[in-house]
């Protein structure tokens, strides 16, 4: 296996382990994934018993969360191996776009090293009066920006870092598109926008409570948080 082929070997694997991750964050958040764990556990020398190592609601929720934003970093983490290992002086390169996704993936990895739990930015001397863009894929302003917690709205969040890994497989590694794979179709309806779930039901749960909104002029409903609903429009 060449070093081009390793490469794309391992960007393919921390973008499955993010898709892996947010299916997981989805289905602990609304309650339909499973918490079981083994009664007993050993491997080696060690030994675990179920409650040990069983997990509450409130522990899943945590954890899932932590999982989905650890694998963004293993994907900017794989991104910045896969340039480097492949493109020569990327920091210097003719071309922007290597240059910008280098320094993103680079200042990404550098946030969450010494910190995975409380990330911080660590900009260097040079590139704190910067700003690094792929356009329509992710940005980072630089400016004023070290010594912050990371925050997704620096860099526009996890799909973000989606894009950059698959811009980096296919534009820089030159990794042909992906055959149309053959999935099932989910169980239940899902919509998400940032941290917000919605969820297809076929009739009102019984145990619902009414929530009073007033509507917005354009029509919507505010859901908290920035979020609003509309209607599908009626046909005339």
């Amino acid at each position: 296996m060449d070093e081009r082929e390793k490469h794309l070997k391992h960007l393919r694997a921390a973008e499955g382990q993010f898709r892996l991750s947010t299916a997981v964050r989805l289905a602990v958040t609304v309650g339909h994934q499973p918490l079981d764990l083994p009664i007993q556990w050993s491997h080696g020398r060690h030994v675990v018993n179920y409650s040990e190592i069983a997990l509450s609601k409130e522990e899943a929720d945590f954890a899932a969360w932590n999982l989905q934003r650890s694998a963004t970093f293993l994907m900017a983490s794989a991104v910045l191996e896969a340039i480097r290992g492949t493109i020569k002086n990327p920091k210097s390169n003719h071309d922007a776009r290597i240059v910008n996704a280098y320094q993103i993936a680079r200042m990404i990895r550098n946030a969450f090293s010494h910190n995975p739990f409380n990330p911080v930015w660590n900009i260097d001397e040079d590139c704190r009066d910067k700003r690094f863009e792929l356009q329509g894929v992710i940005h980072l302003d630089c400016r004023d920006l070290h010594g912050k917690p990371f925050d997704w709205r620096h860099y526009g969040g996890p799909l973000a870092i989606l894009a950059l890994s698959k811009f980096v497989r296919r534009d820089v590694l030159g990794d042909a598109k992906e055959p149309e794979k053959v999935v099932p179709m989910p169980q239940r309806v899902y919509y998400q926008q940032g941290d917000l779930i919605l969820m297809k039901v076929d009739e009102i749960p019984a145990d619902a409570v009414p929530v009073e909104a007033a509507e917005l002029p354009d029509g919507s409903i505010p859901l908290g948080g920035g979020h609003t609903i509309r209607g599908t429009p009626k046909e005339e």
